[in-house]
């Protein structure tokens, strides 16, 4: 069980049947009235995010989600092929499900894949990734002013904004969570 005052960013519960994903939350206590929770919630099998105030004594049951480490092994039209490492089963996911997060898998690495009642319903990444650049404009001669950027095309096929020295070939740090440029990796 999890006390709505106990929740906080990630936390994962059951509201309405559904398993839900704390996005933001806060606590609020009013003058005269009683404590509350203000919770931004993600239904993890939608996608919908929506917003609830809850009083402190109330209670949610944790969902029966799964947590395992699987290999990427490859993608076929949307359908994205995953092997978990200790019993070699293999899954598939659909880009439906994966969302923005098929933009930053690399073959053979390992992920941590959320299964709910045995369905794959999401996937973790870690908070950036590094990934080649395969094209991109070369840069401009005199090109010094501090916000110029240009778009490059990673190896997954993400297009995304670059500042004018990176080129291709160059390895490049990104955040999973916005897609942006972070920094040259070596």
């Amino acid at each position: 069980m999890i006390g709505s005052g106990d929740l906080r960013k990630g936390a994962k519960l059951m509201f309405e049947g559904n398993p839900y994903v704390v996005v933001d939350f806060m606590h609020v206590k009013m003058g005269r009235g009683r404590p509350h929770v203000k919770a931004k919630m993600k239904n993890l099998l939608t996608g919908a995010v929506i917003e609830k105030s809850f009083l402190t004594t109330e209670t949610f049951d944790e969902p029966d989600l799964e947590h395992r480490n699987m290999q990427y092994l490859y993608s076929q039209s949307d359908n994205f092929s995953f092997m978990d490492s200790r019993t070699y089963d293999q899954i598939t996911i659909s880009g439906e499900v994966l969302g923005d997060t098929k933009w930053y898998l690399l073959e053979n690495e390992e992920y941590i894949v959320l299964l709910y009642k045995g369905d794959p319903i999401s996937l973790d990444l870690p908070a950036s990734v590094v990934l080649t650049v395969t094209e991109s404009e070369p840069a401009v001669k005199g090109d010094s002013v501090s916000n110029i950027t240009k778009p490059a095309t990673v190896e997954t096929g993400l297009t995304l904004k670059v500042p004018p020295f990176v080129k291709e070939g160059d390895k490049i740090k990104i955040d999973t969570r916005t897609g942006e440029y972070i920094e040259r990796a070596n």
